[in-house]
């Protein structure tokens, strides 16, 4: 080889080697540039300059600039009420109270410590010198806040690591010791806690979750999850749990509750599903299923529409089997409630109403139903009533109608009346003769006033198992009766008012009864019904003059106290005539030659025309009496000493024997601002004498003929009164006492709570502790709120099942009455008492008694009751916690509840 051709070899290969570094350099350059790690001088070019003029080289080869760093997508607001420092670095500190916003994100603490270059910041509070801490992170991403010991938080990555923190959700609180969040909002954490009370540094129990992932404010899944009560963890465990938390209206299963019945037995009770159907509507499905065939169906719904209408509906059907199938005691019954409260608004339709209040259920639902076996109440109601009303106003014409549905049950014996509809038809009262354009005096006729009312009505009285299968035109009684009255009132030498009266009235009716008198049993038995119109009229016209005679009185030995006593006695007496309409009535002369009569129309609703002609003369007579007096305030005071005494008497002029009626009395007394004495007693006129066959029968001969005031027929009423501790402080308390209330302000008295309770402040979730007072002598105020309602209802009246006394002519007096009450003693803040009792004095025997204790434990709540006497007797004991999302977490006991059987 020649020297040429060596050297052109070794040329060719030492400018491969050179190319091959080459690339290799600038490949690694072009991966440091994609990294970001190029440095801010460009580097020079490694190849010669016979390498330039090539393109694809060139391109290769193209210098680029270090890219920048991505800034945030919104600035970061801070301050801090100390100081901030600024470090090498792009540190910054912010001391005393710092505050950092970016977006939606907020962050409080006492010490904040912010990265400018890596986007990250750390917060943490102080301690004094006590040792307590202040000023902990408070860290709120948009409606979410946590509570923390410290976090580190990267506002690009929106993720961060939190100390101890503390997150509301729903009713309880999840806490953690460490916890990651992340992008999403989410925590995850280990050895968790999730509790419903708000002591959540120390709370009374909580779940320890192994292993959980929070996501605020829709749920909490967590995996293995076990029950801690006072810092001792309980037997009581789960493989997992899921905790949904929602802000918003959304429907959901509802979880049953185990039962153990002895009639029943072994059951689920009130689970099913919550449908949230609107803003304005939500329906809750809800039943019962037990292992001997029982089971139960119901529906709930509530409904509002704003400014128009709102009301709540429900329905239950539940059959209930007792017994063993195929024998004697078996026993299935099927049973409905159904429960509608419906109201207007008032400002939807000033000139229409609607309103709804039905309670209308078969009479063994109350005693079948399990929620009821243990309410007294419920037990004891022997009446239901149930009504639905419409009524609609025309203004321009003055016409009103309205339409009423009434049910009443009686629960004893199973009887039901219904009236379906209830029509009533009024005009306003009209001036016929009155002039359009009158000039000067009112005349005479221009007073006389004309009024229409009408009246129609269908009603039933049969049983409830019944009422499904009558008849409407043989079963249901159906009527309608008009009213014309014709009136004007005159004054009368000035001091008497004239007012006479003409009245119309007719009664439609759709059938008659036919009868015939039977003398062996002596009364008229039905013999046929005619179905038809009939219609019953008649009219009266009567005379009324009344006046006011005041009286004033000012006690002689009472004069520095400036108290005077007014009496205001207003007498009344009236003429009233009617003819006969004996065309209405049948007569029938008995074996006796006594003549009986009877009409097809005396049991309709509206009854019949008076057979024989009246002329009655009416007198009443009414007292109130008032006193006025300065207290010491030397204010005017006034008070009603006799509210109303009266009486009232009719002489009937056309009665051809017992012309005078009973003496009415009527007393009325205001005992206090809230309760109001009456009684009515009626003293019958003509005495008791024996026929010729030696009964006892009411002769033609009155009482004050044998120099006796009227025989006394009867009288009843009630009394009601609340005992608290207001009104025995004002019963039996000082005047001190009344004067120290007095100048309490906000002091209600009723329900009073102590001083120390633990109650919520307004607008805080947090309990605040009040300091308790102290009395003269340094010891803590004593205070009990009790309540004690008392009830005594009796009545009096003669007792004819017993023998007349020959000398006074007077039947024993039979008395009937019964004593109820019911209260509550609030023990401490935390204890309370409640009970219902009752005696009945003509049984002799204790009424259905109930008891319930109740205790406050925080984040639980502790219940015992117990009815020892009367018909049912039951106890019930539970103990569960206060927040809904785990009413599910709870113990109950509760006794048997077939009524046969004794637990004592």
């Amino acid at each position: 080889m020649t020297p040429l051709k060596a050297n052109t070899l070794i040329s060719i290969i030492l400018l491969f080697i050179l190319l091959m570094f080459s690339d290799d350099a600038m490949s690694q350059r072009r991966r440091d540039r994609e990294a970001g790690r190029e440095d801010m001088n460009p580097p020079k070019p490694m190849v010669s300059d016979s390498l330039k003029s090539d393109s694809v080289r060139t391109d290769s080869l193209v210098i680029s600039r270090p890219k920048k760093k991505q800034p945030l997508d919104s600035p970061v607001v801070y301050e801090a009420n100390d100081s901030i420092v600024f470090e090498e670095g792009g540190f910054a500190h912010l001391y005393g109270d710092g505050k950092v916003n970016y977006q939606k994100i907020e962050l409080g603490a006492e010490i904040i410590t912010m990265n400018m270059d890596s986007s990250t910041v750390y917060a943490r509070g102080v301690k004094d010198t006590l040792g307590v801490e202040k000023g902990k992170p408070v860290f709120k991403d948009g409606d979410t806040s946590y509570d923390t010991e410290a976090i580190r938080y990267n506002f690009k990555s929106k993720k961060g690591i939190i100390n101890n923190v503390v997150s509301q959700q729903g009713e309880g609180y999840v806490t953690g010791n460490n916890a990651k969040k992340g992008a999403d909002d989410e925590l995850f954490m280990q050895n968790g806690r999730y509790t419903t009370c708000d002591h959540h540094d120390h709370p009374h129990f909580y779940l320890q979750l192994t292993k959980a992932k929070v996501r605020p404010k829709k749920n909490v899944v967590t995996g293995p999850a076990y029950l801690v009560v006072e810092d001792v963890p309980l037997p009581l465990a789960v493989p997992f749990f899921f905790f949904p938390f929602s802000s918003s209206y959304s429907s959901g299963f509802i979880m049953p509750s185990y039962m153990d019945d002895s009639a029943r037995g072994f059951g689920l009770s009130d689970g099913g599903y919550y449908f949230a159907i609107s803003d304005m509507m939500d329906l809750r499905l809800t039943g019962d299923i037990f292992t001997k065939g029982s089971w139960r169906l119901g529906v709930e719904t509530n409904y509002n529409k704003r400014y128009k209408f709102s009301g709540s509906l429900m329905a239950d059907y539940q059959v209930t089997k007792q017994g063993d199938k195929n024998m004697p005691d078996y026993t299935v019954a099927k049973d409905f409630k159904i429960v509608w409260n419906h109201r207007q608004d008032p400002k939807a339709n000033p000139n229409s109403t609607f309103s709804a209040s039905v309670n209308l259920s078969t009479s063994s639902y109350e005693r079948s139903n399990l929620n009821n076996l243990y309410n007294s109440q419920l037990l004891t109601q022997n009446m239901k009533s149930s009504s639905i009303s419409y009524s609609r106003t025309f203004p321009g014409i003055g016409l009103t109608l309205s339409g009423t549905t009434n049910i009443s049950q009686n629960m004893k014996d199973s009887s039901i009346a219904v009236t379906l509809p209830d029509l009533n038809i009024s005009l306003t009262r009209r001036f016929p003769f009155k002039r359009k354009k009158a000039t000067g005096a009112e005349r005479w006729y221009e007073k006389i006033s004309i009024q229409y009312t009408g009246h129609l009505t269908n009603t039933i009285q049969t049983k409830d198992n019944l009422l499904f299968k009558s008849n409407l035109v043989k079963d249901w009684q159906n009527a309608m009766q008009h009213l014309i009255p014709i009136s004007a009132t005159f004054s009368l030498f000035k001091y008497f008012n004239l007012t006479p009266t003409f009245n119309y009235t007719e009664r439609w009716y759709t059938k008659k009864i036919e009868r015939e008198y039977d003398d062996d049993k002596g009364r008229w038995n039905p013999t046929d019904t005619i179905y038809g119109f009939h219609r019953v009229a008649n009219y009266s016209m009567s005379l009324g003059l009344s006046t006011k005679l005041y009286g004033m009185y000012k006690p002689l030995f009472m004069k520095k106290k400036e108290i005077q006593i007014r009496h205001v006695v207003t007498p009344q007496i009236s003429i009233s005539g009617a003819p006969g309409f004996s065309k209405y009535w049948e007569q029938h002369e008995d074996r006796n030659g006594n003549m009986q009569y009877y009409s097809p129309y005396t049991e309709q609703k509206f009854g019949s025309a008076p057979r024989l002609k009246q002329g009655i003369v009416s007198f009443d007579l009414s007292n109130n009496i008032e006193m006025k007096y300065k207290n010491r305030k030397d204010s005017l005071k006034k008070i009603s000493l006799i509210d109303e005494l009266g009486a009232s008497l009719s002489y009937d002029m056309a009665a051809k024997e017992r012309q005078w009626s009973d003496l009415g009395l009527r007393l009325r007394l205001k005992l206090t601002k809230s309760y109001t004495f009456n009684m009515n007693a009626r003293f019958a006129t003509y005495a008791y004498t024996f026929d010729k066959n030696g009964n006892v029968t009411t002769g033609n001969r009155t009482e004050w003929s044998y120099g006796r005031f009227g025989r006394f027929s009867g009288w009843g009423s009630s009394f009601n009164y609340t005992f608290n501790n207001d009104t025995w402080k004002k019963l039996f308390g000082s005047k001190d006492d009344e004067d120290q209330k007095g100048n309490e302000d906000g002091q209600s008295g009723d329900g009073e709570e102590d001083d120390s309770v633990i109650g919520k402040d307004s607008g805080s979730n947090e309990k605040t502790v009040k300091k308790a007072e102290a009395d003269a002598d340094g010891y803590q105020v004593f205070k009990m709120p009790w309540s004690l309602s008392i009830n005594y209802s009796f009545n009096i009246s003669e007792d004819r099942s017993k023998p007349i006394n020959v000398n006074s002519m007077r039947y024993p007096f039979s008395y009937t009455h019964n004593l109820n009450a019911s209260g509550n003693v609030k023990l401490s803040n935390n204890w309370q008492v409640t009970f219902n009792t009752g005696y009945d004095f003509q049984a002799k025997e204790i009424t259905q008694t109930s008891m319930t204790i109740t205790r406050d434990l925080h984040c639980f709540s502790m219940s015992a009751s117990l009815s020892p006497f009367g018909r049912w007797k039951y106890y019930n004991f539970r103990i569960s916690a206060n927040a809904s999302i785990l009413q599910d977490l709870k113990w109950e006991q509760r006794s048997q509840t077939q009524n046969n059987i004794q637990w004592y």
